[in-house]
């Protein structure tokens, strides 16, 4: 029981997380497209990337909904706040004083709050997936 409750508590960060980005994403498109554009990393890409990470998170979002894509929503979540996260450390590493493309509130944070910020999730998305795992094999 106590397992349960605290995945479906894991699920509602991450789909409040995830919601919350890519609706602040979409909301602010034109700030958003911009600030990929001012990344060196990201510019060539950032038509697509517009679009794209968005889309992804809201996907992943609608997954962390359903039990039975429970899982892969866990897991693509990780895989995403790992993506982010790398980038994160690279543009700490870079020393450029470039904008986060993150949009809303969390946009607000510095790059190494940021990067704590992002760490926390993805312990958090790593917690969901073990525990996710373990409900698993207990009803086997």
């Amino acid at each position: 029981m106590k397992q349960k409750v605290t995945i479906e508590m894991i699920d509602f960060l991450l789909i409040l997380l995830f919601v919350y980005a890519a609706t602040s994403k979409l909301w602010e498109y034109n700030t958003f497209i911009i600030q990929l554009g001012n990344s060196p990393f990201l510019k060539p890409f950032a038509g697509i990337i517009v679009w794209l990470i968005p889309t992804i998170e809201l996907g992943i979002a609608l997954m962390l909904t359903l039990k039975r894509t429970r899982f892969y929503g866990l897991l693509f979540a990780l895989l995403l706040l790992i993506i982010f996260t790398g980038y994160i450390a690279g543009m700490l590493l870079s020393g450029s004083p470039l904008p986060c493309s993150c949009g809303g509130v969390i946009s607000e944070l510095s790059w190494k709050e940021h990067l704590v910020f992002n760490l926390v999730f993805v312990a958090t998305s790593m917690a969901g997936l073990v525990l996710d795992k373990k409900q698993k094999a207990n009803y086997h």
